[in-house]
């Protein structure tokens, strides 16, 4: 059942096949095995008609087809994302598109996101910090210190990383202002941490 659904996934991204959006993405990292171009809000239509299937999602997941894997995100059902899943879907996150649309539509939405921030926040891979920090953006659940103390790890240990700069200021631009001022003060001073502190310094200024 599952590989006939993916043999008609494939059948209608192929009608969905769109050169000129292919020859005009950008993304950082890694590319995909196979890329058919369709655009964002045409997967996001076939994700609606599939509806949440969070099996399917996870057999999706593991193709290396840039929209199989993007339907996959869409389809997957947050509340089965444990703290136990966070290694199955980060093995997915090769590049920024992956990692936007990941926080975007199910990571965000996840209960243990504080967990998520944490543990993603202190790994070395910058992909995996700039999703959580964008998904707890989202969230809008995370408690302040929490959040502070993630970003500062993140910049910590991605000193030179324009994304891991924009996920944090995705995070830190809603924090309370005494928040922000407690993290202003103890950033570190590096080209990642520069590119925040012209984002926010207004907040306390």
């Amino acid at each position: 059942m599952l590989e006939q659904k993916k043999r008609l996934l494939l059948y209608r991204l192929r009608k969905e096949m769109n050169g000129a959006a292919l020859d005009t993405m950008c993304y950082f990292g890694a590319d995909y095995g196979r890329n058919y171009g369709v655009q964002i809000y045409a997967i996001r239509n076939l994700a609606r008609e599939i509806g949440t299937d969070h099996n399917l999602a996870k057999s999706f997941y593991t193709e290396n087809i840039r929209e199989v894997r993007l339907v996959a995100l869409w389809i997957a059902d947050a509340e089965q994302v444990g703290v136990a899943d966070f290694d199955f879907w980060a093995s997915g996150i090769i590049n920024s598109e992956v990692a936007e649309q990941a926080s975007h539509a199910l990571l965000s939405r996840i209960e243990p996101i504080t967990e998520l921030l944490t543990a993603w926040c202190s790994s070395d891979n910058a992909l995996l910090a700039y999703c959580a920090l964008l998904a707890a953006a989202r969230n809008g659940g995370v408690e302040a210190e929490i959040a502070v103390n993630a970003i500062l790890q993140a910049i910590a240990a991605f000193p030179d990383n324009r994304l891991v700069a924009q996920g944090a200021t995705a995070l830190a631009i809603n924090l309370p202002d005494e928040a922000i001022k407690n993290l202003l003060e103890n950033i570190p001073d590096n080209p990642t941490s520069q590119l925040l502190r012209e984002e926010i310094a207004w907040r306390v200024e």
